[in-house]
């Protein structure tokens, strides 16, 4: 059997050329990083404190996401390719079937998981919209954690402390930073809550070692944006059931 079929599998990525950056493009990366993250907030947190109404997430979030990638070009100097946004034919065989491959394994769990509520969006056709315009939006969502988190944080901190540094400390902040600092809340209510903190780490763990080893955002993003679809979105579309 030929090895691009099932090499991703154990993050075994064809190398890809070195696309690196100076130290001026690094500072800026962790500029951006702080200013998306800290000053606005993952949910526009300065809208609120300039008395200004946060858009709904349908908006929010695409907003974010172009002005992220727009600032990546604009203000700190480099190409897209070079925090992992590759076109499809810079893409290695490896890469195509281990997307594909997992995108179908992912699916196929979590359908089984929730079929419940998958079958109740299914069988009522005035839902469908509703799920389509969540869908989007969790996508949006889950690319643009990765884009901030993976792309713009563990690149730089990987470059400056190396792999296992950057990863451990840019997953650090994704997991009880700005992000997911909400749920400290339930966590003080309820201790047990903690799980979902660990739950996080794991999973942004894995996909620090996947983004590093394939050099690619587009999977982790797209399989975040899954993810958040099934764990989020599918419980938001059923609710207005």
């Amino acid at each position: 059997m030929n090895k691009s079929y099932w090499a991703g599998h154990i993050l075994q990525f064809d190398t890809k050329p070195s696309q690196g950056y100076d130290s001026t493009s690094g500072n800026r990366l962790l500029t951006l990083f702080l200013v998306m993250e800290i000053i606005l907030g993952p949910r526009l947190a300065l809208s609120t404190w300039l008395g200004i109404p946060v858009p709904e997430a349908a908006v929010r979030i695409p907003i974010l996401l172009l002005l992220a990638l727009t600032l990546i070009k604009s203000f700190v100097g480099i190409n897209l390719c070079q925090i992992g946004l590759y076109a499809w034919k810079y893409w290695s065989a490896t890469e195509r079937w281990y997307f594909f491959q997992t995108i179908i394994l992912v699916n196929g769990i979590f359908a089984t998981m929730l079929f419940a509520k998958l079958r109740m969006v299914f069988t009522q056709p005035a839902l469908w919209s509703t799920a389509m315009g969540v869908l989007f939006v969790q996508l949006l969502w889950g690319f643009y954690q990765e884009l901030i988190y993976r792309g713009i944080l563990q690149t730089e901190l990987v470059r400056r402390w190396g792999t296992l540094a950057g990863i451990f400390v840019s997953n650090l902040l994704f997991t009880f930073g700005p992000l997911h600092f909400y749920h400290f809340k339930g966590l003080a209510a309820n201790p047990s809550h903690a799980w979902i903190f660990a739950a996080i780490f794991a999973i942004g763990l894995f996909f620090g070692f996947l983004f590093q080893r394939s050099s690619n955002l587009w999977i982790v993003g797209v399989f975040h944006g899954i993810g958040d679809w099934y764990m989020t979105g599918l419980q938001q579309v059923v609710s207005t059931n």
